[in-house]
């Protein structure tokens, strides 16, 4: 026992608590908690409006072609639900948005019956995979849906119907991703989902990522096992239980066909994907995960230094290079202009640093994603049904995978050409003599990484992508692609609002870099004749926070994942790569993948960026100065960058109280500018992600943190605030809903009324925290990445995580105090409105009139009708009825007299001059009104 104790003293900081999962039970009763707030949710009248971007979508999981009909198909996208289209593409209905979820990882469409299985949860295991609620069940096209069971599966790898008896369903369980679970592996319903049997388990880390049948035979099945373990700071996903298994009896008994065979076996299989021509003539793609055999080291045909070099040099050989050659290396390779051969030289002599630090100092967490020397893709072929596998290629398949193919994992055969195979991933590869040679048929219209790909049993050439970037189709064999991105399922990370009027959002996306429009952008196909989407991209890569200088908007900082930021100025197109650097011989910065920046409120030159440690420039980021020690506990082995800052916040009451949070639960505060630092999270749950640490705008000592569980699996909202610098903790969370909460935002005007985005929606609070409503009109459930509130407008906008951005207007949200709910009615402030010359006009009758729309925000104490009248001094000039909630609720006025209100303004106003809009109505002129709800009363002006 003392040993133990002692080694646990030895490891400190390297200990991790284990964080529970959250259970099944748990999750269910979330949804019904949920589901009730909806109905008794004082907001739930308060509508959100899309603001897109269509143009840039989001990631696609899986695709289902009606085969009578090919221009009717769903779409699925990981996190961003399911959509139906009737037309090829050209329009989309989302049919899930009545669901708990949008995360899925396999779709299958009984055609016949209008019936579909959802598997939710996504299959691919990235960083963003979001867990499902078990399939998810539609008998009426989608308008209907009901949850058939596994609840705690997590994830689904594939869904198959039996063709010849829709209530015969086989799913693939991969289970959950961040760990341990038991239900997981292959279930077989043959009632229609009432009863589940398990028909294959492996263990409680090996589910099942890919099932496919024989075209004309279903009882001919083989399936593909994985094995992965995801971690903050690991991923593994590869392992010996990953196989090929097969069925000959419908699914109800299976057999491993890998071993032994000619397929790999061992520790280094990874993701494995299946096409099946005929019942013995199958494709599989490899992940493989096992290492390159060592090569003789290549010729260059340059004499040039490499980073490789100097992984293996000596110190008298390092000194016996030439200034040139070590100049030319360190300006090629962009050491910073301090590091040139003469003082890098003495550096070595002096033993500061060493040879192998000239390579290092290269490296980071994104180009290792490139580097790693694994085998990587690779095609196998089985012509007798799995006993025997034969690699379709000589060679290695490069830049495909690189070192992250359990991302991708699908293959295609194109079932009326046995030797016509398709593989996904960076980019995607056509084959036509069965995978001996490979060609590109990704365009220039079309994203990089592809997830899916319906292949047309009966047209050659009519193929369907999934990709990160939507949709696209060809009809060509794909020479040539057309885009059918019209969904706006755009994967957020971050929101930014800037102060111009009409104000911009910025948002940097999963995988489709960082965007920026006016708020009020119409989105629509328009920009197809004018030639430009109201959305333009500004950086690329995977999009991440953005900061705009209050005084010049031009002057934008943001960049892609691992903290590679650059300052742009969008008026000359400039950009300046401002990642801190590390001295040379110092182990690198960590950066997490969503690396944070600040602009200081108090100096718009003063930018903040954390890594592992705080830093901070004082001139644009130009130059840097590190203010901090490492703030997190130390890193952990593995091959995810991890011990990294994730969110910083510096008081608008005092210039240098500063906040940092870290992706393994350490929470800082300097009062000093970073001349000192302070732990403040001893008292928080232990190891969990710092998702946001913000410090109040309504008082100096308050400060708000959320804790973020989905890397474990632990679902629990956890939410706290403190009045005191963080000494002590209230938790504020616990009547949300079980769900990872990802944002908390105050509101500016309003220090008791918060909002808090979570994996599965956004909630506000009235109190400060003591209570939570769900805000969720027109929002589906959807992970919540970023909230930002723009002050002038008093708009909420939020990023989500699969639906793009959304905005709501939340004026009556901070009027709405305590005496406002004690009243029986109230009337919230009204925005005035400007006379339009064309209301109620259009220029051609073929078009639809110009009609306005008016909001008038109200209050009441319980359900009823009420009456809204609008008075001219005493004249009643229009009145509404409206069947009210308790709660904020928002009338919809056009403008126009009623009958009666004509009759009446005209007899007191003889003089005024009022002509009928050709829709046959007449517009209220210029002036001012009155607006009255039982005794309550107020007033606005049409200008």
């Amino acid at each position: 026992m003392r040993k133990i104790l002692v080694l646990l003293l030895l490891l400190g900081v390297s200990v991790y608590s284990q964080q529970n999962p959250t259970s099944s039970d748990k999750v269910k009763q979330a949804l019904v908690q949920k589901r009730a707030m909806v109905k008794n949710s004082l907001v739930k009248n308060i509508p959100f409006t899309n603001i897109g971007p269509t143009v840039m979508s989001g990631r696609v999981v899986d695709i289902d072609v009606n085969p009578i009909n090919t221009i009717e198909f769903y779409v699925a996208y990981a996190s961003g639900g399911l959509w139906h289209t009737k037309n090829n593409g050209n329009t989309f209905t989302p049919v899930m948005d009545n669901t708990d979820t949008q995360n899925i990882g396999d779709i299958a469409v009984d055609w016949k019956n209008n019936t579909i299985w959802v598997g939710t949860g996504e299959n691919n295991s990235s960083r963003s995979s979001y867990a499902g609620i078990g399939i998810l069940k539609s008998t009426d096209g989608g308008k209907n849906w009901e949850n058939v069971g596994l609840y705690d599966s997590h994830h689904i790898g594939r869904v198959l119907i039996n063709p010849n008896n829709p209530n015969e369903v086989i799913v693939g369980a991969l289970g959950h991703l961040y760990s341990p679970n038991n239900e997981r592996g292959i279930y077989k319903t043959t009632d229609g989902g009432k009863s589940w049997k398990r028909v294959l388990f492996i263990n409680d880390n090996t589910g099942i990522i890919d099932i496919q049948p024989a075209p004309n035979n279903f009882n001919v099945l083989y399936a593909a096992s994985w094995e992965r373990d995801r971690k903050a700071w690991n991923f593994t996903g590869n392992g010996k239980n990953s196989a090929i298994y097969k069925s000959e009896d419908g699914g109800n008994s299976w057999k491993k066909i890998s071993d032994n065979s000619g397929f790999p076996q061992g520790e280094g299989v990874g993701r494995i994907g299946l096409a099946v021509f005929d019942e013995n003539t199958v494709y599989a793609s490899h992940d493989s995960q096992f290492r390159r055999k060592q090569e003789g080291k290549k010729k260059s045909s340059t004499n040039a230094l490499t980073k490789e070099d100097f992984k293996t040099m000596s110190v008298d050989e390092f000194l016996a290079l030439s200034d040139k050659k070590l100049n030319s290396y360190l300006k090629m390779n962009g050491f910073q202009e301090k590091y040139r051969a003469e003082n890098v030289k003495q550096m070595v002599r002096a033993g500061s640093v060493k040879p192998i630090d000239l390579a290092k100092y290269l490296e980071n967490a994104n180009s290792l994603l490139f580097d790693t020397p694994v085998v990587g893709a690779e095609v196998f072929k089985t012509t007798n049904g799995g006993k025997s596998w034969k690699k379709t290629h000589e060679g290695y398949l490069d830049d495909l995978y690189y070192s992250y193919g359990y991302y991708f994992g699908e293959i295609r055969v194109d079932p009326q050409d046995k030797n016509g195979i398709y593989i996904l991933g960076v980019p995607i590869l056509k084959s036509k003599d069965g995978g001996k040679t490979f060609t590109s048929i990704s365009r220039e219209n079309v994203h990089a990484d592809h997830q899916a790909l319906w292949v047309n049993s009966k047209v050659q050439g009519h193929l369907i992508d999934g990709n990160d970037g939507g949709l696209n189709v060809s009809y060509d064999d794909g020479e040539s692609w057309l885009k059918l991105n019209t969904p706006p399922v755009g994967q957020f990370y971050a929101v930014y609002a800037d102060n111009q009027k009409p104000y911009n959002v910025y948002g940097g996306l999963q995988d489709n870099g960082v965007w920026t429009a006016t708020n009020n952008a119409r989105i629509s196909k328009a920009w197809h004749q004018s030639g430009k989407n109201p959305y333009e991209s500004i950086m690329g890569g995977d999009g991440m926070q953005v900061q705009v200088d209050n005084r010049n908007a031009d002057v934008v900082y943001t960049g892609y994942q691992f903290g590679n930021y650059f300052r742009i100025n969008r008026e000359t197109g400039r950009q300046k790569y401002i990642q801190p650097k590390h001295n040379l011989g110092e182990s690198p910065y960590r950066f997490n993948w969503q690396t944070p920046i600040l602009l200081s409120a108090h100096n718009q030159d003063i930018l903040y960026l954390g890594g592992n440690k705080l830093h901070r420039s004082l001139n644009q980021g130009n130059d840097w100065e590190t203010i901090s020690a490492d703030l997190t506990q130390g890193g952990k082995k593995g091959n995810v960058a991890y011990g990294t800052l994730t969110t910083i916040s510096e008081s608008p009451f005092q210039f240098g109280l500063i906040y940092t949070g870290s992706d393994d639960g350490l929470v800082h505060i300097t009062k000093n500018g970073g001349g000192s630092w302070e732990v403040i999270s001893n008292s928080l749950p232990k190891d969990l992600w710092v998702s946001r640490v913000i410090a109040s705008k309504h008082k100096k000592e308050r400060v708000y943190v959320t804790l973020n569980g989905y890397r474990w699996d632990d679902f629990t909202s956890y939410v706290y605030v403190s009045d005191d610098f963080g000494k002590t903790w209230k938790n504020i969370g616990t009547s949300i809903p079980n769900s990872p909460v990802n944002v908390i935002k105050e509101d500016p005007e309003k220090s008791e009324l918060l909002y808090v985005g979570t994996d599965n929606g956004l909630y506000m609070s009235l109190d400060g925290g003591n209570s939570w409503e769900i805000f969720n009109k027109n929002l589906p459930n959807v992970a919540v990445h970023d909230l930002v509130i723009q002050l002038e407008a008093k708009e909420l906008v939020v990023g989500t995580h699969g639906r793009s951005l959304y905005k709501a207007n939340v004026a009556s949200l901070q009027e709405l105090t305590k005496e406002v709910k004690s009243k029986e009615n109230h009337i919230f402030s009204i925005e005035n409105i400007r006379k339009g010359r064309f209301w109620g006009n259009s220029w051609s009758k073929w078009l639809k009139p110009n009609t306005p729309e008016f909001k008038i925000p109200f209050y009441v104490n319980g359900d009823k009708k009420v009456t809204i009248d609008i008075y001219d001094d005493d004249v009643k000039v229009n009145s509404l009825t409206v069947n009210a909630e308790k709660g904020i609720n928002e009338a919809m006025f056009d403008v126009s007299f009623d009958e009666k209100g004509l009759k009446a303004f005209k007899k007191a106003k003889k003089e005024a001059i009022l002509s009928k809009a050709k829709n046959g109505k007449t517009y209220l002129p210029k002036g001012k009104y009155t607006v009255r709800l039982g005794k309550e009363k107020k007033t606005f002006e049409i200008k």
